[in-house]
């Protein structure tokens, strides 16, 4: 015994815009409207948080070397450097970029930090 269905032609046409119509929003939503998944909300969150972490560790960074040992002479060394790379670290290995929660250097935190003194006058 075979199962089949008929629909009138109005409900037909009224069960396709409804496809098509959520179709729309979907795509317009994940476009324009600025819904997102739960993976890249995730990705955007910890984003953020590495971010406000570097943001806030920077300033930090900044007065462990200029309050350490020759900062003088460690911010001639550090100016003197011609890559950006490089100067992060010499940073990191200053160890003005490591912190008591961790026994390695925080690599972004040096980079920034090289960054702001970069820009420092003497």
């Amino acid at each position: 015994m075979a199962f089949s269905m008929k629909l009138t032609p109005n409900v037909e046409r009224i069960l396709w815009g409804a496809f098509g119509g959520a179709l729309a929003l979907a795509g317009i939503g994940f476009s324009y409207g600025g819904w997102m998944t739960s993976g890249k909300a995730t990705e955007l969150a910890q984003r953020q948080a590495d971010a406000a972490v570097v943001a806030a560790l920077t300033p930090i960074c900044v007065e462990n070397f200029r309050h350490a040992e020759k900062a003088d002479d460690n911010l001639t060394k550090l100016k003197a450097i011609n890559y950006s790379y490089e100067k992060g670290a010499f940073v990191a290995k200053g160890g003005w970029a490591t912190f008591p929660d961790k026994n390695e250097p925080r690599s972004a935190v040096a980079q920034a930090c090289a960054d702001i003194l970069g820009r420092t006058a003497m």
